[in-house]
């Protein structure tokens, strides 16, 4: 759907995106990653034709055809004096939607959650709201590319679920989407693709399981009973990769490419020093872990 080659942006004399290489294929929902000013809200600039490039070369589907685009910038502009209706029939008014408007906006409505508010005006809607109905105008010409820049900034945990939602079922629709957030639990919730963004280039790209094989591993984590700081040293002076102790919860957590192995010669540890283990599981490594391990 998107292929991106030596891509290079530049803002008077600072340099955003220096030699940018980017692959989106169709079907996708890939998350866009990386610290603020790393040049991903230009790089879905570039690839929107918002702002021109420097450099490179954007290909958007096989060269064949124009493909749509359907764009959700961060903070989206709603006219607060139209309801949502309205304001959907005015983005089909500016898109020239050639099919249907009523049944359209019916749709839309629907697949954002907004058909019980339809009537009413938008300036009283929560964020969230706002963020639904700047989706729908995204979606409205059922374009070949949804581009969503932080959908999911600043909402409460119910309007995160809901965006979260309308994302599934687009990506249930077969919709490409690249989503950029800071919000990594949302990204692994919802995207099988992933790039991340450092230096103004991508450091990392590929399917979701793969970077975090790659970069996570597996995670053992062990909180013990009467801990001492004797038990402390004792473990974390034992060559064990990653070992951390989270003072606040009590948690020692080791980082390890092989969980048995590692939970085994805790477990003999904590036997030989006469140490008891109030609780012990395994589990896998966070995509916020993977990001910070790529970017530094």
């Amino acid at each position: 759907m998107v292929t991106i080659r030596n891509l290079k942006k530049s803002y008077k004399a600072f340099p955003v995106l220096r030699g940018l290489n980017m692959d989106i294929n169709d079907g996708d929902v890939y998350g866009f990653l990386g610290r603020n000013g790393c040049g991903k809200t230009t790089t879905m600039n570039i690839i929107a034709d918002v702002i021109p490039k420097d450099e490179g070369e954007v290909t958007l589907g096989n060269g064949e055809r124009k493909i749509r685009i359907g764009y959700l910038p961060e903070s989206p502009t709603i006219f607060g004096y139209m309801t949502a209706r309205e304001y959907l029939e005015y983005i089909a008014a500016c898109v020239n939607y050639e099919g249907d408007i009523a049944k359209r906006t019916e749709e839309v409505l629907d697949i954002v959650g907004l058909r019980d508010a339809a009537d009413r005006r938008s300036k009283g809607f929560s964020r969230g709201m706002t963020q639904r109905l700047g989706m729908g105008a995204a979606i409205y010409r059922n374009p070949d590319l949804l581009i969503f820049d932080e959908p999911t900034s600043a909402l409460d945990p119910q309007g995160r679920v809901e965006v979260i939602s309308i994302i599934n079922r687009l990506k249930a629709m077969g919709c490409t989407i690249v989503l950029s957030t800071h919000i990594l639990s949302d990204v692994e919730r919802v995207a099988n693709r992933i790039g991340i963004m450092n230096g103004g280039v991508l450091a990392e790209e590929g399917e979701i399981n793969a970077v975090m094989r790659k970069y996570g591993g597996d995670i053992v984590n062990i909180k013990l009973r009467g801990l001492t700081q004797e038990n402390k040293i004792a473990l974390l002076k034992v060559d064990f990769a990653r070992a951390e102790f989270n003072n606040e919860t009590g948690w020692f957590r080791f980082g390890t490419e092989n969980a048995e192995d590692t939970a085994r010669r805790l477990m003999k540890l904590l036997a030989e020093n006469d140490m008891v283990a109030e609780n012990f599981n395994i589990g896998t490594a966070t995509l916020e872990e993977v990001f910070r391990k790529v970017v530094g």
